[in-house]
């Protein structure tokens, strides 16, 4: 292999591992050769570990022996891409480049005697999943195990780019946090929901606290009050992107095809240093209602391995709806953070209105922004798609950003929802 990392002896050491058990699996039996390559492998690999970069990563994380040896199976696709297609080969039925838990035991030759051992270092509470080193489903033995961003990046020293999970689509925001125009006590929420993130690493491997998956946040309310540009504020904040869930491509009609489509989506981002919005999450998240028939209960089987897979998932996930009263009350006690996002008031529809014309319009000197905040109560949104309308008219015009563009547009947007405005509210 060409490669320089430290571990280089790590990833040799598994190639072989492989390379046995592939012979193994041909009833073959292992040469004597193979035999003294291994062991003179695990030695080195062996005499590693006691150096950086393994050590104070491992020693901080209190992880033993096997810990490291599951980890670093974990790790060897990211460090080597042939080692994630040999995986693929050994693991037929098995889309990811990363090992399962079964193909790890086959790998390190664990017998009978291993599997309660083996099983524990698979547990929630245990180092590797309580400290984000390894992302794992720990009920499923053929569930792929990914390695956490921090271990990619002090173990190998790579950063690897977000990729687009199955299902998502990257949503661009532009914004920070001076940019939301909210109550006070919803910026303070959104503001400590951000250190769960910022923190995890203080409050989870240094205090010891028991956390399993999240950050998990529920948006709610009326249409346009800035719940996905909030998401995307969040995003900006952490220095990640954000991908918006597509549920049109991730709900079928088809028995079993929703939770296959979750799962890819879950297990590509798993590791990864990304936001996930489920915009209008009412559709998918509803009630889980009466059994009636075989199809409502794969429904509701659908809506409990969601719960199981977002509450799993090391990362941040928003959920955003426009009737909190239809989202099943099971997911209350899933949500690190409920924030409720009110209609503006006439202040708020100031600022908004400050915020939305474009700054360098030339505008008519009977615009001003108290006056549509007092004749107007619409939402963010509404404003923001008013303003970008009514510069467009101006414009088309070669004329000055007036009351009557800004009327025009205003008629224009409240038609959508089947309301009328006359010309002379706006004075």
């Amino acid at each position: 292999m060409m490669s320089t990392s430290p571990l280089q002896h790590e990833w040799e050491r598994i190639e072989t591992l492989c390379a046995c058990v592939t012979t193994s699996r041909r009833g073959g039996l292992l040469s004597e050769e193979m035999k003294n390559r291994l062991s003179q492998l695990q030695y080195r690999v062996g005499e590693g570990r006691r150096l950086a970069p393994w050590e104070p990563f491992s020693s901080r994380r209190e992880l033993g022996t096997l810990d490291c040896d599951i980890l670093a199976c974990a790790l060897a696709p990211e460090a080597d891409p042939r080692l994630g297609w040999l995986y693929r080969e050994l693991q037929p039925g098995v889309v990811s480049t990363h090992p399962t838990p079964a193909l790890i035991w086959e790998l390190l030759f664990m017998t009978t005697v291993d599997r309660d051992r083996f099983s524990s270092r698979f547990d929630r509470q245990a180092p590797l999943l309580k400290s984000g080193a390894i992302v794992s489903d720990a009920a499923d033995r053929f569930h792929p195990v990914h390695p956490g961003r921090t271990a990619i990046e002090q173990l190998i020293g790579k950063s690897p780019a977000p990729q687009s999970p199955p299902g998502t689509v990257e949503a661009t925001v532009r914004g920070g946090m001076d940019d939301l125009v909210l109550p006070h006590n919803c910026k303070e929420l959104i503001r400590e929901f951000l250190l769960w993130s910022t923190h995890r690493e203080t409050v989870v491997n240094q205090w010891g606290a028991q956390v399993d998956g999240g950050p998990v946040a529920l948006f709610s309310g009326p249409s346009g009050t800035g719940k996905t540009f909030a998401a995307g504020v969040i995003a900006n904040s952490l220095g990640r992107p954000l991908f918006r869930v597509d549920l049109g491509i991730l709900v079928s009609k088809y028995i079993g095809e929703t939770e296959k489509n979750l799962n890819a989506l879950f297990d590509a981002a798993a590791g990864q240093e990304l936001v996930l919005l489920f915009d209008e999450a009412d559709s998918l998240f509803g009630k889980r209602g009466e059994v009636r028939d075989a199809r409502d209960r794969y429904a509701n089987m659908e809506v409990s391995h969601l719960l199981s897979r977002i509450e799993q998932h090391q990362g941040p996930c928003i959920l955003t709806t426009n009737l909190r009263r239809h989202l099943d009350a099971a997911f209350a006690r899933r949500f690190q953070m409920v924030i409720e996002f009110p209609r503006p008031d006439r202040a708020a529809r100031d600022e908004l209105w400050r915020k939305s014309l474009p700054p360098r319009a030339p505008l008519a000197s009977e615009v001003r922004t108290e006056l549509l905040a007092d004749q107007l109560n619409l939402t963010g949104g509404q404003i923001r798609n008013i303003a970008n309308h009514a510069a467009f008219l101006a414009a088309g015009e070669g004329a000055d950003l007036g009351l009557t563009h800004l009327a025009r547009s205003a008629r224009t947007e409240l038609a959508k929802q089947g309301r009328e405005l006359l010309d002379s509210s706006l004075g």
